[in-house]
């Protein structure tokens, strides 16, 4: 405890209004870059934000914290709603590797000092933007991601229908396995589909990987060795036609150095 509170009064007294990016670095783990997003409106209020997390990321219990500011006016129910419903969407949906712990926080507070109470639908549409950049950064920082997959899913009965394909898809450890090894293994991805109570025909699926179609109507689509997978950004489209919705869901793939980097320490 005594190193803890020394820790803690030099922390407070390099306290500085400029100390943003020092913060960013003070909290990060495993991950190799400090995370920071910021959103200044036009109107003159601004929402920003920093986390942490490479690995166990996964929503409702995951090693990631992320802190948001604004010095927009806003009361406690405007932040609480726009927070609750940026997260939905972006740091719920990331499913790096399906392991959680106990420290996953996100935290939005509001200042006031802008003396400005934007529109609450703007304020909810900049905070989903830093949101969903951060996200993007955890996915991208991943340990040892060598790809960073988009999973969206359309064509389902609900929003829930697609977003539990979606991180069925984003959990397959052999479709993660061969997206490592620039396999488009859509066979995979049918059978992740499949694991889950969403409401689909078989005969129906439609997947895309990287915009080839390779499974069309449940059976083979185009070639598979026309799909590239040599770039890190790997985008897999499914179509369940099984109704108007869609959700997007976010990953990355597994490999030797994700093994190599979980194996070397003893907690």
């Amino acid at each position: 405890m005594p190193q803890l509170l020394t820790g803690v009064d030099a922390a407070a007294a390099a306290l500085d209004h400029t100390g943003g990016r020092n913060a960013a670095e003070a909290i990060r783990t495993t991950d190799t870059v400090a995370k920071q997003a910021v959103f200044a409106h036009p109107d003159g209020w601004t929402v920003g934000g920093m986390a942490k997390g490479a690995g166990m990321l996964a929503p409702s219990l995951a090693t990631m914290l992320s802190v948001l500011t604004t010095d927009a006016s806003v009361d406690k129910s405007t932040v609480d709603s726009a927070l609750r419903t940026a997260v939905a969407r972006t740091f719920d949906r990331v499913d790096g590797d399906g392991c959680m712990s106990t420290n996953d926080t996100v935290v939005l507070m509001a200042s006031g000092a802008s003396g400005v109470t934007p529109d609450a639908t703007e304020f909810t549409a900049a905070v989903e933007r830093v949101c969903h950049s951060l996200a993007q950064q955890l996915v991208a920082d991943a340990e040892g991601a060598t790809k960073e997959v988009t999973i969206e899913v359309a064509g389902s009965a609900s929003e829930d229908d697609a977003v539990e394909v979606g991180r069925s898809i984003a959990r397959n450890n052999l479709l993660k396995c061969a997206l490592f090894g620039n396999d488009p293994n859509w066979g995979r991805v049918l059978a992740a589909i499949g694991t889950t109570s969403a409401a689909f025909d078989p005969d129906d699926l439609d997947v895309t990987i990287n915009g080839i179609a390779v499974c069309r109507k449940g059976a083979a689509g185009d070639p598979r060795e026309l799909v590239d997978l040599s770039s890190r950004a790997v985008h897999i489209g499914v179509e369940l036609h099984a109704g108007e919705h869609a959700a997007t869901v976010w990953t990355n793939d597994l490999s030797h150095a994700y093994v190599e980097e979980n194996s070397a320490y003893s907690s």
